[in-house]
């Protein structure tokens, strides 16, 4: 068997197993692991011993002695907003004095500051400020994200916004995968007329993303005080009309239908879910929903109404967490600091953080087949961690234990 990357001698080979059930992955641990790959294609994976006579290593291959340290697949971060201009530390300070996430929405805040922001951009601006972003999501081992536009909220700047996403996706290695999110909120000069940008988004912004081929898929931020569950379903039946998946931004700040909505639309994922039921859950399960939570946005804005992961897990939901990476609610682009705040928050073991951060995470983004475990077939993108098993992940927080990011079998970060 031909192989140009060999990795072997892993303490710890950690990896998820893909399953077609839309159940909880199960966690295989291969001690003293290795892996081959040819191609960017993991083609073997066992014991370091029985490698010996299946592995044809090609002259020019890269091989890795792991001895001491953990392997994991590449980590996935299945929700990011990570194309803005400018920061809004302000209203970090705004928060830690008192003042609401709504209240500062409110007053000119939140979203519309970046939107604000990103319109007085130019794509040059946005793929610099970028660039360093995606740096240090392959520097903390996530080595594909979801990277949605919504900062624009015109049809210029949305185009914008994922013309600079496919850029950066020909610039870095971190695989981006784009979503439009034009109905993130409601602009400054649409304030008094909701229906006409609603009409904006249906019948210039989604046709014109799609004819341009700029998203995989459509999102929305289902909230009372933006989108009502009515005027999410409006807009999503057309952007499925129009041939995108779905995601929905659920139940993030009250319980107001956004579960149901995505169960009854098929959309891939519903991400917060934080005032979800178990009503909810169960239409979830019943039309294969990934629930994606998004533990760092609720400790960033200072709650403690964690999304029921725990709950949903037990009743057999594929659980997918992430960053929420934005510049007002959750400034980081550290996967390992999520996977610390579910099993502290959210109650998961180690296995099921790190599974939820890749194998599920990758169902989210309709890419379970490709990422997420170390499997025979799947790509081969994989991190090396300085620690001797998986436990240490979410329990050595506030560090960087990468040792090297591969991606696609290429060597593309080492500490």
């Amino acid at each position: 068997m031909k192989a140009d990357l060999f990795i072997h001698h892993a303490a710890e080979l950690a990896t998820p197993l893909a399953n077609s059930d839309f159940k909880p992955a199960q966690f295989r641990i291969i001690e003293d692991g290795a892996l081959a790959a040819w191609n960017g294609e993991i083609v073997w994976v066992g014991k370091t011993v029985e490698a010996k006579g299946t592995i044809e290593l090609q002259d020019s291959a890269t091989v890795i002695d792991a001895s001491g340290n953990t392997v994991t697949p590449g980590l996935v971060d299945c929700h990011t907003h990570p194309i803005f201009f400018g920061t809004r530390e302000d209203e970090f300070g705004m928060r830690i004095a008192g003042k609401t996430y709504e209240e500062i929405a409110q007053a000119g805040g939140g979203i519309r500051a970046s939107v604000r922001k990103l319109r007085g951009a130019s794509k040059a601006q946005l793929i610099a400020a970028a660039l360093p972003r995606l740096d240090r999501f392959l520097a903390h081992g996530t080595t594909t994200i979801e990277a949605k536009s919504g900062y624009g909220l015109t049809l210029a700047d949305e185009i914008k916004s994922l013309e600079v996403i496919q850029e950066l996706n020909r610039l870095h290695a971190v695989e981006l995968v784009p979503t439009f999110l034009g109905a993130h909120e409601i602009p400054d000069e649409y304030r008094g007329d909701k229906s006409g940008y609603i009409d904006l988004l249906i019948k210039e912004m989604i046709p014109a993303v799609r004819e341009h081929g700029l998203a995989e898929f459509c999102d929305i931020f289902c909230e009372a005080q933006v989108f009502n569950a009515d005027d999410s379903r409006k807009i999503l039946r057309a952007a499925r009309a129009a041939g995108f998946k779905l995601k929905i931004h659920a139940d993030q700040l009250s319980r107001n239908g956004g579960s149901a909505l995505a169960a009854e639309l098929g959309a891939v994922s519903a991400d917060h879910l934080e005032f979800s039921t178990e009503s909810d859950w169960e239409q979830l399960q019943r039309q294969r929903v990934v629930p994606v939570v998004l533990p760092g946005a609720v400790f960033f804005l200072g709650k403690e109404n964690y999304a029921p992961a725990r709950r949903m897990l037990n009743l057999g939901l594929p659980v997918a967490v992430a960053t929420d990476f934005n510049p007002g609610t959750c400034m980081t682009e550290s996967m390992p600091i999520m996977l610390t705040l579910s099993c502290l928050k959210l109650k998961l073991s180690p296995a099921e953080a790190l599974t939820a951060a890749t194998c599920h995470a990758a169902l989210a983004l309709a890419r379970g087949n490709l990422l997420g475990t170390l499997e025979v077939g799947k790509k081969a993108d994989a991190v090396i961690w300085d620690m001797p098993n998986h436990q240490h992940l979410p329990y050595h927080f506030g560090v960087n234990l990468v040792r090297t990011v591969i991606k696609s079998g290429r060597i593309v970060w080492q500490n």
